[in-house]
């Protein structure tokens, strides 16, 4: 005999709440899936778990005035390639919606995500990236909304992470290749800084990271990010140092101390 009967109520079974969720915006600026496949190949060659199964809204909106409507099949199956999971699309036409309402994805509000951007960088590529082999342990610390600054004050490993949510992060020891933190406010972090950090995860313009040591394999504020793919100025590169956003821009300013 089953515990809960079927005739019994409903709402002992399931329940349903609202939920807010921090998505990828994937900006689609052409429906030729090869030639997107080729210009992803090219930019995430060097850093190939860059996403982690992370879900990802498809923003139409630069294909919205076309008659036809990108193959989303190919589409899902190469972003999936990458460990993004598209979840729903917003933007476009109404033509583009229903092919992608048929294949699953739904229909997100333009407040859902906010575009992942890349910045323009007018510098020398970097000819090598280390990699380390890791032994991911995940260990996630979440806190209220209400918690204004979170403090950390332990070393952070590979494969471990902390998400300072709807407050500032404090991390009073080192963050270390393949570790992150993330914060929906600022990051200050009292020694170096070499794995990644991401300020403003939810869309937060006014967020900054300050470290004693800037090495970043990811820096990101607001859905802006740079990667070990562009060398650090000099002026900051491994030393103490704050980023900023100005506009769609990260700026690296050293600290003087």
């Amino acid at each position: 005999m089953s515990a809960v009967s079927s005739s019994g109520n409903p709402s002992a079974l399931f329940d349903l709440k609202s939920a807010s969720l921090t998505l990828v915006s994937f900006v689609l600026r052409t429906g030729n899936i090869p030639a997107l496949e080729k210009a992803m190949e090219e930019r995430f060659a060097d850093t190939p778990d860059f996403f982690s199964h992370d879900p990802v809204v498809i923003d139409l909106t630069p294909l919205g005035s076309l008659n036809t409507a990108p193959d989303f099949p190919a589409l899902i199956a190469l972003l999936q390639r990458y460990k993004l999971k598209p979840v729903a699309v917003r933007g476009g036409s109404s033509k583009q919606l229903d092919a992608a309402a048929a294949v699953g994805l739904g229909e997100a509000p333009d407040s859902q995500a906010a575009p992942a951007r890349t910045e323009t960088v007018v510098q020398e590529v970097v000819r090598e990236v280390v990699r380390e082999v890791q032994v991911p342990v995940e260990v996630r610390v979440e806190v209220p909304t209400a918690a204004k600054t979170v403090i950390v004050d332990k070393p952070l490993r590979s494969g471990q992470q902390v998400y300072a949510k709807g407050a500032d992060l404090v991390v009073m020891a080192a963050v270390n290749n393949g570790a992150e933190v993330i914060a929906d406010g600022s990051i200050h972090i009292y020694a170096p800084l070499r794995g990644k950090a991401i300020a403003g995860a939810k869309g937060n313009t006014e967020a900054r990271i300050f470290c004693m040591g800037l090495s970043p394999e990811l820096i990101s504020i607001a859905g802006t990010y740079r990667t070990t793919e562009n060398p650090l100025p000099d002026s900051v590169a491994g030393k103490p140092a704050q980023v900023r956003l100005d506009g769609e821009r990260l700026v690296f300013e050293p600290l003087d101390l």
